[in-house]
């Protein structure tokens, strides 16, 4: 779980067959290129485009799996994933949450990860994913409140009624995953 906030944006560039120039945050049908990464996390620090785009590439396939594995959609764990260290697996928060889901000492050992596993991506992925599905069931599968107590904790969205805390950083996440996530659902389709 991060408490933290946290800002990235990548921007891609694609031209087309007339010669006009596309940009998105997101590459769609065709022949894009990342050419930056803007922004910084509170988790990573400074966001380096090319260390982005290789541990993106990195970790792409293992964080299919592990949604994959749970019947979750990938296109959601990426989105938390980018949310939550923009695939760094070397993220740490200021309030102790790290690797690539930002796992928290408590969620990690109760999922069965120790303090050195939450570091390896594949046990904090599986944690974290398994977490996730968690979040989903514990509220029905409203995907805001999941998010919402994937940032804030359970007992936060369970103590405001089970409504989104009205926590500005936590409202902020929520919009900001699942903005994430429905770029990579229309990329997809």
């Amino acid at each position: 779980m991060l408490l933290t906030q946290s800002v990235v944006a990548a921007i891609y560039q694609y031209v087309d067959a007339k010669g006009r120039t596309h940009f998105t945050d997101y590459p769609l049908i065709g022949d894009y290129k990342l050419k930056r990464v803007i922004g910084q996390s509170k988790a990573t620090g400074s966001v380096n485009a090319k260390a982005f785009q290789k541990n993106r590439k990195r970790y792409s396939a293992m964080v299919t799996a592990a949604a994959q594995n749970l019947n979750l959609r990938p296109e959601l764990l990426h989105a938390v994933v980018l949310a939550e260290s923009a695939y760094d697996p070397r993220a740490k928060s200021r309030a102790g949450a790290v690797g690539l889901m930002q796992l928290m000492p408590g969620t990690a050992a109760r999922y069965g990860v120790s303090e050195q596993g939450r570091w390896d991506p594949e046990q904090n992925l599986k944690a974290g994913a398994r977490y996730l599905r968690d979040l989903l069931k514990t509220f029905k599968f409203d995907l805001r409140l999941a998010l919402a107590a994937y940032n804030a904790g359970e007992n936060a969205v369970k103590k405001y009624g089970n409504n989104i805390p009205p926590y500005l950083e936590t409202q902020n996440y929520v919009r900001k995953v699942i903005s994430y996530y429905n770029q990579r659902l229309r990329s997809n389709s």
